[in-house]
């Protein structure tokens, strides 16, 4: 059995064509721009096996196979609950549907199974150094390491994002920053695409109803076209 939080249809920014978002419930990070508070707690959300929900997304195939699409599971944090991810990536594959994870990198172990079903990888990249990490997830980077290592020996393809902060990380020098962590521990070979995703407040009235802090109260959204132009200059640079 699986806990999952929520499933979103007709996804069209979670990897290639029209997907199926599955939303994982538990991660054991704290991002301090987390727009799903909702997903952090693991013994929450709805539980099911993994026939179950592959009985969900089947009824989607005809939109998969039209648009290249697929599945994606995300979160929460996907690799929390590795049993049941792989059970149910096996039977995607067993099925022939594309199958993407939505990741930070902090999971429990069995990377290298999760990845042998795994076409795609939506990575996350939190910061650029162990003390980002710690100051924006509350986690040093020791476990996202491992996963990259896993995942660069693996057949998955990847996609890079990154959250940029207004104020905070929204400079070149922090661009360059980003590029020399990428380009350590990154293959970049199997790098098929960059993003830059514009912090925004959209979350914040969940924190209010669950009556949790937010560690980055007065932080406004951030400029979407100098989000684009930050994206622009890190692709130039890894030449993807």
């Amino acid at each position: 059995m699986g806990n999952i939080h929520s499933i979103e249809t007709m996804g069209l920014v979670d990897g290639p064509g029209i997907r199926v978002v599955v939303f994982f419930q538990g991660c054991s990070i704290r991002c301090a721009f987390c727009h799903n508070p909702e997903t952090w707690q693991l013994n929450s959300g709805t539980q099911m096996t993994a026939h179950s929900l592959l009985k969900k997304i089947e009824r989607f195939k005809v939109y998969f196979e039209k648009s290249d699409g697929g599945v994606t599971c995300s979160g929460g944090e996907p690799l929390m609950q590795p049993e049941f991810l792989i059970e149910f990536l096996k039977l995607c594959k067993a099925s022939n549907i594309h199958t993407a994870i939505d990741t930070a990198g902090f999971g429990i172990g069995m990377y290298d199974e999760i990845l042998k079903y795994t076409d795609l990888v939506l990575l996350d990249i939190k910061s650029t150094d162990d003390d980002g990490y710690r100051t924006l997830t509350g986690r040093n980077s020791n476990e996202f390491l491992s996963f990259a290592d896993a995942l660069n020996n693996s057949n998955s393809k990847i996609w890079l994002r990154h959250v940029i902060l207004p104020g905070i990380t929204d400079s070149y020098e922090c661009m360059d920053k980003l590029l020399c962590f990428i380009k350590e521990h990154i293959d970049l070979s199997k790098v098929q695409k960059f993003e830059i995703l514009p912090y925004h407040t959209l979350g914040l009235n969940k924190y209010k109803n669950l009556n949790i802090s937010y560690k980055l109260e007065g932080v406004e959204n951030m400029d979407k076209e100098a989000s684009l132009e930050f994206e622009k200059y890190v692709i130039s640079k890894l030449n993807i």
